[in-house]
């Protein structure tokens, strides 16, 4: 199957390079981590140092298995009471079970979703805040993962994950009415995929998922150091300690473009996987994600794909 390509007159591309474009994916919900235990619990649970947010900020935290493979993957916002907790479009149900099923008798948490519905969507171009000011927020957060409410909106700057730019949190019946407002160019999948895998940005359901760990999958920035123990700690800790980070993220270069899941291969012998392809508008040339083993992991590597010449290369391809 042929993808499209996309070219630089793309408006949705344009948008994102020079004006504001949104993101708006299905089933990206909100859920709420509440009581007493709730730092203490996801402290125990998942990569990132929740116990140093302070209200207002955020992290990007893993929850990993026992064997430190990637479970999910997501954001946690520090409000007085509370735990935002912004999943990967389309994990909230499974997010939820899975932290109702690793609380304690004694824990004092309740995890749930929030009375009215929540959505979610994510402004992205230089322009974006001047959008945002049209809804009210003419003063915005300016340091990474820092977060402020207005009008019974959040919007959170997160630059580090996913596309960089801004997460809007707003009520369900409101979404439609705000988009109008903002006079963004709404972004196809295609276009989204382009411009995630030309800044080298891993996704759930991509690179994020139980066959990696966070260090190969890209997301060692993710996994806090000295915080003390959590579920996988100790395999993640080992590999860092004693340079033990066998495969990679990687960024591939061919002439063709490649397909997702695809056998990466050196002299017949599998090397490690495609993750993610896309046509890249500013190179105007196939790009793609891949994790591989090391030595063959290095930039300038020649590898094979399907019978397809490629070469390993640093990420990301493009600025952001």
């Amino acid at each position: 199957m042929t993808e499209p390509f996309i070219t630089l007159a793309s408006p949705a591309y344009d948008a994102l390079l020079h004006g504001v474009a949104v993101w708006r994916p299905a089933s990206a919900e909100v859920l709420l981590l509440e009581d007493a235990d709730r730092v203490d619990f996801l402290q125990r649970m998942t990569t990132n140092d929740i116990k140093r947010l302070r209200v207002g900020e955020s992290c990007v935290t893993v929850l990993t298995s026992p064997t430190a493979r990637i479970v999910h993957v997501f954001t946690v916002l520090a409000d007085t009471e509370t735990l935002w907790l912004l999943p990967a479009p389309g994990d909230a149900a499974a997010l939820e079970r899975r932290l109702r099923g690793q609380i304690f008798f004694m824990d004092k948490v309740r995890v749930h979703r929030p009375d009215a519905p929540l959505l979610r969507f994510r402004l992205i171009g230089p322009q974006a805040p001047a959008a945002l000011a049209r809804i009210g927020f003419v003063l915005l957060p300016q340091r990474e993962g820092e977060w402020m409410r207005l009008n019974g909106l959040i919007v959170l700057k997160q630059e580090n994950y996913d596309l960089p730019g801004y997460e809007v949190i707003a009520p369900a019946e409101r979404v439609d009415a705000i988009l109008e407002q903002l006079q963004a160019v709404p972004l196809d999948e295609v276009t989204y995929t382009a411009r995630r895998v030309e800044l080298g940005r891993p996704a759930p359901g991509a690179e994020l998922t139980e066959e990696y760990n966070p260090l190969e999958a890209g997301m060692a920035w993710a996994c806090a150091e000295n915080k003390g123990c959590y579920t996988g700690q100790e395999i993640i800790a080992r590999q860092i300690t004693y340079d033990k980070v066998t495969r990679m993220l990687v960024g591939l270069r061919s002439a063709t473009l490649l397909a997702p899941g695809a056998m990466v291969t050196v002299e017949e012998r599998e090397v490690g996987r495609v993750t993610s392809a896309a046509f890249s508008p500013q190179l105007q040339a196939p790009v793609a994600l891949a994790i591989l083993k090391r030595p063959y992991n290095s930039p300038g590597t020649a590898v094979v794909v399907n019978g397809a010449e490629a070469t390993v290369v640093a990420l990301p391809f493009t600025g952001a």
